[in-house]
């Protein structure tokens, strides 16, 4: 089990056919997930618009207080009106997104380039007006390369890293005069100019990389939530079937009494002896049987809410690992404690956690799964023991993330992070419980611990 994770790891624990497949994508759950993953990267990551024109205008204001603060405070003479037109084209650019397109929308790859493409050519033309790579102000190159970066688009990446990399480079051979005093009396070495500029790239390559991974984590992070989302409403819905049984019940009971009476009364109208009579008294029977049908569905729906919606520990962990039974590796269930066997709230949440545990300790058993299940005063506790190879190092780290990768049989000790790890985890800990991933310490096997305090799960 060095590698207990699938690549989309069980999204609905259901028994698997092939075991190289991935699991949980026949279902209800599944498809959800797959549709939801499909939306998130598709917007996940990318830039609003609106976003784009509020670093704008902020981009707008710094660049017209620095000319100010240029010009009137430290008295430096540089061509004003050339300058002053470049901000107000950035600001009219701004305007004219602002009214031709709506602001809460993402922008695609194209827009991006452009708006982005734009940013960078305008600060390059400015910086040439006012000294070129000799202003310190050259750092802004960062700014648009860092958030094409957030796009998780490597079209746009690239096209402004390469933009920003070109116009900086020229800007080291061609600018004019940086603002001083005496005008054009300041220029630094080119070896100096040119070590400023392996820096600026050195720069943008770090923070590019910074920004991609934690926009990428991020993305991640909403892809897996949303589908953890999908999953536990899934889980609501199958264990409010039995009211919604009960419920149905009641609603038929009434239009199922009328057809019952029209049909006594049409049997009575007619000969028994001829098809009509035959007909009639038919639909009298199945009338009355389905009356009967529809008020055991109603006791068990109204009793069963009491019987469905607690269970002993016992009973949780049986009906957890019932589908994995007879799949190749024996499962065994053991429970103790302090006193008598509490009562548990049935919840949703803690079945299905269960359920891509033990489907995962299932497939990567040698021979055997044990489930444990122990009760204090205080705490309830269940593991997942199998005697499979256990979690890698490298694995066990990062265990609950995220992370989804694809895993081969001919790298399967490699492993992977599997989402269905994540949403198990994240379900449990919605409870009140811990989830804690180790390797037993004597049989090597992988080793799930979960606990809850005794007032989170006790009916």
């Amino acid at each position: 089990m060095s590698n207990e994770l699938d690549a989309d790891a069980a999204i609905l624990p259901v028994p698997f056919a092939d075991p190289h497949a991935v699991r949980g994508t026949t279902n209800l759950a599944g498809q959800d997930h797959l549709r939801l993953s499909h939306l998130s990267r598709k917007t996940a990551g990318r830039l609003r618009r609106s976003t784009l024109v509020t670093l704008r205008w902020t981009a707008v204001a710094g660049q017209a207080f620095t000319l100010v603060i240029v010009s009137e405070v430290l008295g430096f003479s540089y061509p004003y009106i050339p300058a002053a037109i470049i901000v107000m084209l950035s600001a009219l650019v701004n305007l004219a997104v602002s009214f031709a397109f709506p602001l809460d929308r993402r922008v695609g790859t194209i827009e991006a380039i452009c708006q982005l493409g734009f940013d960078t050519l305008q600060l390059a033309l400015l910086l040439w007006f006012t000294g070129g790579m000799n202003n310190p102000f050259v750092l802004l190159f960062v700014a648009p390369v860092v958030t094409g970066a957030t796009t998780l688009s490597k079209r746009v990446l690239y096209s402004i890293g390469g933009l920003a990399a070109f116009s900086s480079l020229f800007l080291m051979f061609n600018h004019m005069p940086l603002p001083w005093s005496p005008a054009g009396s300041f220029s630094l070495p080119r070896q100096f100019t040119f070590a400023l500029w392996i820096a600026l790239m050195t720069g943008m390559v770090f923070t590019s990389i910074y920004a991609w991974q934690a926009s990428r984590e991020g993305r991640r992070m909403s892809e897996a939530l949303a589908a953890t989302e999908a999953v536990l409403a899934q889980e609501q819905k199958l264990a409010a079937l039995g009211g919604l049984a009960a419920a149905a019940a009641h609603e038929l009971g009434t239009p199922l009494a009328t057809m019952q009476l029209v049909a006594k009364e049409m049997a009575r109208e007619l000969d028994p002896n001829t098809d009509m009579g035959e007909d009639a008294k038919l639909l009298v029977e199945q009338a009355k049987r389905c009356r009967d049908i529809l008020k055991q569905l109603g006791a068990r729906g109204d009793a069963g809410e009491m019987m469905h919606d607690t269970m002993q520990l016992q009973a949780m962990l049986e009906e957890a690992s019932e589908p994995y039974f007879g799949l190749g590796s024996q499962i065994e269930i053991k429970t103790y404690g302090e006193g008598p066997e509490p009562d548990l709230r049935r919840q949703a949440e803690i079945l299905y956690g269960l359920k891509n545990y033990v489907e995962n300790a299932v497939e990567f058993a040698n021979t055997r799964v044990t489930l444990t299940g122990a009760w204090t005063r205080e705490t309830i506790t269940i593991s997942i023991e199998d005697d499979g190879p256990g979690f890698a190092p490298a694995v066990r780290a990062r265990l609950g993330e995220p992370y989804v990768s694809v895993r081969s049989e001919a790298n399967k000790m490699a492993g992977g992070l599997g989402l269905g790890f994540f949403i198990a985890k994240t379900l449990i800990e919605r409870t009140g419980g811990t989830v804690s991933f180790d390797n037993h310490p004597r049989s090597g096997g992988a080793f799930i611990t979960l606990s809850w305090p005794i007032g989170k799960m006790v009916a």
